[in-house]
């Protein structure tokens, strides 16, 4: 690959702001002390207009100050600059490529941030008489039904706040299920490349967890899983497409296995964003699914939330839906008790109603053709940023995959000893986000890269090109690779230590 091709994503396209004689060419931002002075002020507030009283009066004694708070005293346009530059020291999905692999990070259209803001949403109260909420019931039974129809589903919970809790949700309504037919099933089996927090659900519900070996082309071999297959399984938990990025092509002799002996079938909707329009969960076998309504759905998500993860289930599962449920009744709107059977509320009031009024603005905003788009523009764009590394970075599996797919670093590793944790940091440098690393664990140094759909050419072919330029630097000049990141506020962190003991106090001149 030419270098040429880097329109963007060059060492010199970072990030503006300060520089400190401590640490040349590093960007930093002082602190806002720094940036102050005696008598200056953002605001001014108005002449008091009642009595004024001694704070002594009103506060005990023990709680007062001796000394006024040395707070900043800085003018309203360095304290608007201030801030923005240190928002410009962040990576974003607004602001850079951000590849991060199964977490699909894609730009969140701006029209669903206006929708979401309109009064009548954002300013509902959980306990508005549902007379008086009819048009956010309307709202969230639409997006049930649309749900419904994109996952292949007959009825579906949007209660969940999260993937994982998704996961805990849809297991402990499988617990039900079979606990109703009076079955106590212990084991849930898992892939080698699920996602972590699928043995994490079954264990926290608990459940025995199984796990079962991929075949050489890093799919499900339905014959270990039959091996493995009895009447005390009560779930298959499945990503397809999976964490290497391949659809498993054998999924219905799977479903087949699983059903033979009672079992239930569980899509960990995660990587959903490859199959909208494309294919459902429900027509390949699967009697549940989570959907990451703060992925596929392009709800901003990130740091713990906001998020979402709607379940939806075959007509069997219905009766132990969460509650409440909404209900449509003589063309008016409420929310209803999910029933006798139901596993009980498995969040406050109904969820995260926000993110998924962010949802349906995005559904109804590209329609069922546009979603269609979405999955192949994301197939599309993975496969052409494989094409153009797979020369320097071998991909295991190297076939046509789906929204993403996992490179390796081992072979940097062996020859100069750079791993896949030295090129991430050193993307930074580049300005582009890293992508997952590590994952699937089933890869030595995984570099585990989505670029979404919402990523142009030219982007995608500027993230190659620094990928090929940090292999080239890695055998020329490998101690440059590893010190990264040397454009960064910090350089390379500790990271186990950051974790246990974190430093939350910083000021320029600290290097790391």
């Amino acid at each position: 690959m030419k270098r040429d091709t880097m329109v963007m994503g060059k060492e010199s396209a970072l990030p503006v702001g300060g520089k400190t004689p401590h640490s040349p060419g590093r960007l930093l931002e002082p602190l806002l002390n720094q940036l102050g002075s005696p008598g200056r002020r953002a605001f001014v507030l108005p002449a008091l207009d009642v009595p004024v009283k001694p704070p002594e009066t009103l506060v005990p004694a023990g709680m007062l100050r001796k000394t006024p708070a040395p707070l900043p005293e800085v003018s309203e346009r360095d304290l608007v600059k201030h801030f923005l530059r240190l928002a410009h020291l962040n990576f974003s999905g607004e602001t850079n490529f951000y590849p991060l692999g199964s977490c699909t990070m894609k730009y969140n259209p701006k029209v669903n941030e206006e929708i979401a803001g309109l009064a009548g949403f954002a300013k509902v109260h959980p306990y508005t008489p549902d007379e008086a909420a009819q048009g956010i019931l309307e709202l969230l039974w639409t997006l049930e039904q649309q749900l419904r129809e994109i996952l292949g589903m007959d009825a579906v919970s949007l209660q969940p706040a999260a993937g994982a809790h998704g996961e805990l949700t849809a297991l402990l309504m499988a617990k039900a299920y079979h606990d109703a037919k009076g079955r106590s099933r212990r084991k849930v089996v898992v892939p080698d490349s699920a996602h972590g927090t699928n043995p994490a659900s079954a264990a926290l519900c608990g459940f025995e967890v199984v796990e079962i070996a991929s075949d050489k082309r890093g799919r499900i071999s339905p014959e270990v899983l039959r091996s493995v297959m009895d009447e005390d399984v009560a779930v298959f938990m499945v990503t397809n497409p999976n964490t290497l990025g391949l659809f498993e092509e054998r999924i219905g002799e799977v479903a087949s296995i699983v059903h033979s002996k009672g079992g239930l079938m569980y899509l960990d909707g995660a990587n959903m964003n490859a199959l909208l329009g494309l294919v459902r969960p429900g027509d390949m076998g699967f009697d549940m699914v989570h959907v990451n309504v703060h992925k596929t759905f392009s709800i901003p998500h990130g740091s713990g939330g906001p998020g979402g993860g709607p379940v939806g289930v075959k007509e069997p599962l219905r009766r132990f839906l969460p509650s409440p449920i909404v209900v449509k009744e003589n063309g008016r709107f409420r929310l209803s008790s999910a029933g006798p059977d139901s596993i009980g509320r498995v969040r406050t009031f109904f969820g995260n109603t926000g993110a998924l009024v962010r949802a349906f603005a995005y559904i109804a905003s590209l329609g069922s053709d546009g979603l269609k788009r979405v999955a192949e523009g994301a197939i599309l764009n993975a496969n052409y940023v494989k094409a153009l590394i797979r020369d320097v970075y071998p991909v295991p599996v190297d076939e046509t995959c789906m929204h993403e797919f996992v490179a390796s670093a081992k072979e940097l590793k062996a020859s100069c000893g750079v791993k896949a944790l030295d090129i991430a940091k050193r993307l930074l440098d580049y300005g582009f986000y890293a992508p997952t690393i590590y994952f699937p664990l089933i890869v030595e140094e995984a570099l585990m890269i989505e670029p979404s759909e919402t990523e142009s050419r030219q982007v995608l072919e500027a993230f190659a090109a620094a990928l090929v330029a940090i292999a080239e630097e890695a055998t020329s000049y490998p101690q440059k690779v590893k010190g990264a990141p040397h454009r960064m506020p910090v350089t390379r962190l500790d990271e186990v230590q950051a974790a246990r003991e974190p430093n939350l106090k910083w000021s320029p001149g600290e290097s790391s």
